[in-house]
């Protein structure tokens, strides 16, 4: 029997879906490297959905805990308990002063070793008039009862001692504010983390800045500092950074230095590594104190046969090497110097945040930039590998995403059903597929009903 030619069609579009995926399955790298490594990691979920918190020995899950729409930092503290950055969306209790539903968020404490498994035993969290952006993605955890965190939603860093607020620093202090910040996703301050003597690391995502801030003192140092000469439409777009005082300029760090990060850990001399975000690598700056800017030295783009996609953590670890929460490469991955995977675990959902144990996130102290005027760089690139093996251009933009395919993938890639190989070329060819086998339907139905 000959066949129709909207036969042909589906028969094609079904033959491309299929060899595609079979294609992508066979090819795609073994994302299970490594073993007997203790891991806690911070699962986002979705977009904040499905959140969990839970710990990877070797590549075994040792214990979960998934009770919140989205957890995001996890530190473990001296006794062994876990400290993690929460929030739950669309609540209806305990909303004041806001209306039901609201979002309510904080931190949480996990005993992984509680009566019956593991479970939170107390929990400092405050109710969000706006549900979505608002969230406390960081938790530190500074001994005696006390931690300090971020507050995305008023935009600011607070201490809490045995859940009294006790210190607070906030960004309006320092960037133009609106009238009321609460009303828009305005800073989007993702990280703190304590360096040493009142001193604290403090992520502001839509600046493209990481700043240090000293209790009494306010900022002391900007990490990619706005210029003259920088264009601040990376900033501005949306609603994030405006000129709210008229002045004609916004506080915005160049994007090609570190463009809405997440998770900058303090290496100490001058150094600290950023989960570069919407770069799409990780990159570890260096403060050239003979022109007081911040440069990147080293970086990572691709590992493990993957390209990173939109990291949102990395921690330098005593051993050298660097583990990476690969949010939407939905892994965890550790890489040498060179920029090898070493180590590699999978995860079903997006990861926000991961620590190495017993260790976690070690900090270096801090030491502001020299104020003599023939001050030499602190470190230079030549100080550091380059990456030849995977990567030999990790510090330039691949240019590798396609606008509208990319956030498609993005989305699709929340569903745990989705393989973490699965990309732009990948969903172009489904779509393609998906209209020769309509096209081939329609085409075969008009012609078999056709009068």
């Amino acid at each position: 029997m000959d066949l129709s030619r909207g036969g042909l069609l589906v028969l094609v579009g079904l033959g491309l879906f299929v060899s595609t995926m079979a294609v992508g399955s066979v090819t795609a790298p073994d994302q299970t490297i490594g073993s007997e490594e203790r891991t806690l990691v911070g699962m986002q979920g979705g977009w904040v959905t499905h959140g969990s918190v839970f710990q990877f020995d070797g590549h075994d899950e040792a214990w979960r805990v998934a009770n919140a729409d989205g957890y995001f930092e996890v530190t473990r503290l001296d006794d062994g308990r876990v400290a993690a950055a929460f929030s739950n969306e669309s609540v209806t209790e305990d909303c004041a002063p806001y209306d039901s539903p609201c979002g309510r968020t904080g931190f949480r404490v996990i005993d992984p070793n509680a009566s019956g498994g593991a479970a939170v035993v107390s929990e400092y969290s405050f109710a969000t008039r706006r549900q979505h952006n608002r969230e406390v993605h960081a938790v530190d955890g500074l001994g005696d009862g006390r931690f300090v965190f971020a507050d995305m939603d008023r935009e600011r860093v607070v201490i809490v001692e045995n859940g009294t607020e006790v210190w607070e620093w906030r960004a309006s202090s320092f960037y133009e504010a609106p009238d009321d910040p609460t009303g828009r996703d305005w800073l989007h301050i993702n990280d703190v983390d304590h360096i040493g003597d009142g001193r604290f690391l403090v992520s502001v995502r839509n600046a493209n800045q990481v700043l240090v801030v000293e209790r009494g003192a306010g900022v002391v140092e900007v990490i990619n500092a706005d210029r003259d000469d920088s264009d601040d439409d990376d900033c501005t777009e949306g609603a994030q950074l405006a000129d709210f005082d008229g002045d004609g300029d916004v506080r915005c760090g160049d994007p090609d230095v570190i463009n809405h990060q997440h998770n900058p850990q303090w290496l100490g001399d001058g150094a600290v590594l950023v989960a570069d975000s919407d770069n799409d690598r990780v990159v570890e700056l260096h403060r050239n104190d003979s022109t007081g800017h911040w440069e990147p030295a080293w970086a990572v783009r691709r590992t493990g046969g993957l390209e990173l996609q939109w990291p949102r953590d990395a921690d330098r670890l005593p051993n050298g090497n660097t583990l990476i929460a690969d949010t939407r490469g939905k892994r965890v991955v550790e890489v040498d110097p060179q920029g090898d995977a070493v180590w590699s675990a999978p995860t079903d959902r997006f990861p926000y945040e991961a620590d190495r144990l017993p260790h976690g996130e070690l900090d270096g102290p801090y030491e502001g930039p020299s104020t003599e005027s023939n001050a030499t760089p602190t470190a230079t690139a030549a100080t550091l590998p380059q990456l030849t093996a995977d990567d030999p251009d990790s510090l330039e933009d691949t240019g590798e995403e396609i606008p509208l395919l990319t956030l498609t993938v993005a989305a699709i890639q929340t569903f745990p059903q989705v393989p973490f190989w699965f990309r732009e070329f990948h969903l172009g060819t489904t779509l393609v597929s998906t209209l020769l086998v309509v096209g081939g339907g329609v085409d075969w139905l008009l012609a078999r009903y056709r009068v």
